[in-house]
């Protein structure tokens, strides 16, 4: 049994754990919760104290695990935050398919009484699967509550005699294990919450009061000290899983400097480099929380963090994923298609520097999957309405974004005409691995790049499932309402703008068969673009910049930067300045990380959110039968996001007054 499901842990054991915690630490910012299934004990049950966890290998193992239980779920809509809180997806109104807190919050809707998506007091966040037949899985993640059991393992394994069972090296990959975990969950805080309290170990229950209620630490101080974690946790972590067996979903020292260089990428952005919107935002004592000055020296440190990843990850043998059992000896446009879904779904794959424990990714997948008709049979549909939910639509916008085939946004190709996007037209046989051949469709969805057909399923488009031979024998989507993935009258379960999220279905699941994945954290793409921004702010757009674009380009089927803009561009020098390169890397990322989780978190990092989430959200009119009216853009809502208010959780009011000593974020 991998870790993946080691760590699913039940209600009874994570009580058991606030127990035993609380013999050793009082803090009040933390609260205890719990989830369902039954997979791992913390300590065997008739073993209630903090040494018994730590007498013998198998015990403290346990524990190890429990380090690892509070990372939230990445292949879960409702626990992974970015798939929802930002402007790419949108879910059906009134909670009719399932219940998102996130959500909540991209509809303007958070408030400083408690708070949606609290993981400072693990409130708020959900409680258990949303989706109808789903495993049990943990509900809230109180990330105080996680750091408090790395420091205990880490206590009581690093520089002492107990669990005189345990190797010498095995000791030091688990304090170097759970030394990550400590910094990915003050991480986690910090992206959220900006300054936070940095537990470097746990109060004793017999602190006094100015022990116990701890202050907010200046958020570059808070990094440096994230920064020496990770360093340290590389040094023991072993370059790469052996016993495949059992210990999938553990950390490696790739997953180390990836993390590194995602908090620096943070870090040297300017929501927290040089932010004057923060000036005047201090702890109670005067201390300044965040230093206002711009610090380039910031990206350098992100730069040589971001080339040292790749390094000792390309060292350690990861690479960008590209198909390789290509059995059924499919087309160079299907064979793209499917290497940019599989560098999502295939689990464990090459490019992969960490994929997280996680629950079962195929109510995920089921949200996702629309019911598909069958190129020789129009009346078939293998996958039913009830297992292809299709809720978790892409918006308008997030269509608009993707380039066109020529690699360039839609706005500057010189060649293609997008200024009507609601305009029709029928597809030929050139077009007919991407849109079922002889269909009507809109404009916007022809001539487009490979990741947009990778990525998204529409009206007339093909989605290819593992059985097909893709020149002869084709699924493909008749989205109008009365189609087989149209709505009908669901009041429930159905696509709200026409755009169906393709990307997170494995090419296997068909609706009836889903085949399950491990969600990846950290891919070798995000960190290829993580050191081409950050040398972009450095030295401008070199060489060695425009490289590392284009390694993410080839394999998605474009061609390079400097071959598209001149050729196809109406600012064929834009790659050419800092500026100029800075928005393409930016678009760069939101086309090839789109609908992991990443995007809200980066247009919040370049403070970009004022003028990205005050949109409209659009989609089709899918509510209608025919091309004319279905092709109509309509508006789903009108996003409310507040600057510089919303670039910051709330503190939750109760905790505030738990303890005097900490301050809310402006706005709040």
């Amino acid at each position: 049994m991998n870790i993946i499901n080691k760590i699913k842990i039940n209600r009874k054991s994570r009580k058991l754990q606030g127990m035993i915690g609380s013999v050793i630490m009082v803090f009040s910012l933390l609260t205890s919760e719990s989830c369902e299934e039954t997979f791992l004990d913390v300590v065997p049950d008739n073993l209630a104290t903090i040494e018994d966890a730590f007498t013998l290998r198998n015990e403290a193992e346990k524990y190890l695990f429990t380090c690892y239980s509070y990372i939230p779920i990445g292949g879960d809509v409702v626990y992974n935050f970015g798939l929802l809180l930002g402007d790419e997806a949108w879910i059906p109104p009134n909670n009719s398919s399932f219940t998102a807190f996130s959500h909540y919050i991209a509809r303007g809707l958070q408030q400083a009484s408690n708070p949606y998506l609290d993981v400072w007091e693990g409130t708020g966040q959900g409680g258990g699967y949303p989706y109808p037949g789903g495993p049990g899985v943990p509900g809230n993640y109180p990330m105080f509550d996680g750091i408090r059991h790395c420091n205990v393992l880490i206590e009581r394994l690093e520089g002492t005699n107990q669990v005189p069972d345990l190797s010498t090296n095995e000791r030091a990959r688990w304090v170097a294990e759970a030394k990550f975990l400590k910094a990915f969950y003050h991480y986690y805080l910090l992206r959220m919450y900006g300054p936070i309290p940095v537990m470097r170990t746990n109060i004793p229950v017999d602190a006094p009061d100015d022990e116990i209620q701890v202050s907010r630490e200046p958020v570059d101080d808070v990094v440096d000290y994230l920064v020496q974690l990770l360093d340290e946790a590389r040094i023991d972590l072993p370059r790469t899983i052996v016993n495949t067996q059992n210990e999938l979903g553990r950390v490696t020292r790739s997953a180390a400097v990836g993390l590194k260089a995602e908090l620096l990428l943070m870090a040297a952005s300017p929501l927290f480099n040089g932010n004057t919107d923060m000036a005047g935002f201090t702890n109670k004592d005067g201390t300044p929380l965040f230093n206002t000055s711009y610090d380039a020296s910031k990206w350098q440190r992100a730069a040589d963090a971001a080339k040292a990843a790749i390094d000792i990850a390309e060292t350690d043998e990861h690479s960008l994923y590209y198909k390789m059992d290509d059995v059924y000896e499919l087309s160079d446009t299907t064979l793209t298609k499917l290497n940019v879904r599989g560098a999502v779904t295939e689990s464990w794959n090459t490019e992969v520097l960490w994929s997280s424990h996680s629950a079962s990714s195929v109510p995920l997948q089921q949200i996702c999957v629309a019911p598909f008709t069958h190129s020789s049979d129009a009346s078939y549909s293998p996958a039913n309405q009830n297992t292809a939910r299709r809720s978790y639509a892409a918006t308008l916008e997030s269509a608009n974004n993707f380039y066109t085939i020529n690699g360039v946004p839609m706005e500057e190709d010189i060649t293609l005409d997008f200024t009507k996007v609601d305009s029709i037209r029928r597809a030929g046989p050139e077009h007919k691995l991407n849109i079922h051949e002889g269909y009507t469709t809109a404009n916007l969805n022809f001539n487009r790049e490979p990741r947009f057909y990778a990525d998204l399923g529409f009206d007339g488009a093909v989605w290819y499932v593992n059985e097909c031979l893709d020149n002869e024998e084709q699924y493909y989507l008749r989205a109008k309402r009365s189609g087989p993935a149209g709505n009908g009258d669901s009041p429930f379960n159905y696509n709200t703008t026409g755009y169906f999220v393709k990307k997170l279905v494995h090419n296997e699941s068909n609706g009836f068969t889903i085949r399950d994945y491990a969600w990846p954290e950290i891919r070798l793409a995000d960190v290829y673009l993580m050191y081409a921004e950050a040398l972009n702010e450095v030295q401008g757009p070199t060489a060695q910049v425009i490289e590392y674009v284009d390694k993410v380009r080839e394999r998605a089927g474009l061609d390079g930067v400097v071959s598209s803009w001149q050729n196809f561009s109406k600012n064929p020098a834009k790659y050419t300045t800092q500026t100029g390169m800075r928005e393409i890397i930016h678009r760069e990322r939101s086309i090839e990380l789109a609908f992991e989780g990443k995007n809200y978190w980066d247009i919040r990092r370049w403070k970009k959110a004022a003028l990205e989430f005050n949109e409209l959200i659009q989609g089709w009119n899918v509510g209608s039968d025919t091309e004319s009216s279905y092709y109509k853009i309509v508006t789903l809502y009108q996003q409310r996001f507040v600057s510089p208010r919303d670039y910051f959780w709330p503190i939750n009011q109760s905790t505030l007054i738990q303890n005097p000593n900490l301050v809310q974020n402006p706005g709040w």
